[in-house]
């Protein structure tokens, strides 16, 4: 007889079962994510990005960093100067360590502190000017869009009205009459409260027509029918459901102008329309710098290179956060 067969009925243990790795959540990127992403790729426009915060800091932390490296902006130092000819003893337009850039012919102010706080006056008026005309740009451009109509057709002839308008022979002629104490500013403070004033006041048109083509092209989307469908009214039409679809042009527009303020600042105070020396400002330096340019040619090189440096970063990082946010209108 063979020898019995073992009983195959029995169950064999089962196999351990592996654990199973838990699946991460997919998460959506909001757009703004998707700009950030692309925005990270385009070095050109982080790197003008950086120069614009820098420029920022300098312009809030300028009496910490001319207390450590320079000297009082508006203090002479007539005893440094030349006395026949009023120009810098020494040279290089009297740099050395205790001047990092030299001093002005004449009067003798340190031009390192007057670069860095006339940062802060033009940067001041740039953001200031650019906040006035993009809050009326936004206001009037998406009322003008939605409603269209004679409302369009008024606030249309106003814009239109404005971008005619001679702007630079205004604020000459506006500078030229006011009085030297108004709304309790004087001095410097009035002059710059005039210019953000004018400037925002006639720059609004541009943002304004801009917007107004949005609106007219986001008022007939569905979520906007949806809203009316329900019985939203008008204001939280304009403010919740279009407004938040216009942050990207008007983000990438006011980018754009804050250059176009600091080149109209400097263009203003170069014509002595501006603020009021001795208050430190590039374009008021670059014009003092001009009148002697023949006998100190170095001392109008610091405050041309700062508008330079200052509206380059801007347009660079203003045209990296176009195509960041709007890749397909940018080709």
């Amino acid at each position: 007889m063979t020898a019995p067969l073992h009983d195959t009925s029995a169950a064999e243990p089962a196999a351990v079962a592996a654990p199973e790795t838990p699946q991460k959540a997919i998460e959506g990127r909001s757009p703004w994510k998707i700009a950030w992403s692309r925005l990270k790729r385009d070095k050109v426009a982080l790197a003008g990005g950086v120069i614009v915060l820098l420029l920022i800091l300098v312009a809030l932390f300028a009496p910490l960093i001319v207390k450590a490296f320079g000297h009082p902006p508006e203090e002479l130092h007539e005893d440094l100067l030349d006395p026949l000819l009023g120009l810098p003893a020494g040279d290089w337009g009297g740099m050395n360590g205790d001047f990092l850039l030299g001093i002005e012919p004449v009067n003798g102010r340190d031009v390192f502190s007057r670069i860095v706080y006339g940062a802060r006056i033009s940067l001041l008026v740039a953001f200031l000017s650019a906040f006035v005309a993009v809050s009326l740009g936004t206001v009037f451009g998406i009322i003008a869009g939605y409603f269209g109509g004679w409302v369009d057709a008024a606030i249309s002839r106003v814009m239109d009205l404005l971008l005619a308008f001679p702007q630079l022979l205004f604020i000459i002629a506006l500078i030229s009459v006011i009085p030297s104490k108004l709304w309790g500013f004087e001095g410097s403070g009035l002059r710059i409260a005039v210019l953000v004033l004018v400037i925002g006041f006639f720059g609004w048109p541009y943002i304004g027509r801009i917007v107004r083509g949005q609106t007219l092209s986001l008022r007939e989307r569905e979520y906007v029918e949806a809203a009316r469908s329900l019985g939203a009214g008008r204001t939280y039409i304009l403010f919740r459901e279009l407004l938040p679809n216009l942050v990207a042009p008007i983000t990438v527009y006011t980018t754009l102008m804050i250059p176009t303020n600091v080149l109209t600042e400097a263009a203003l105070s170069f014509l002595g329309v501006g603020v009021k020396p001795p208050t430190p400002s590039w374009g008021e330096t670059l014009s003092t710098a001009v009148r002697t340019y023949e006998d100190d040619p170095l001392f109008m090189i610091f405050p041309g290179v700062a508008i330079f440096i200052t509206v380059l970063a801007f347009n660079l990082f203003g045209d990296g956060v176009r195509d960041a946010l709007d890749p397909k209108g940018s080709r």
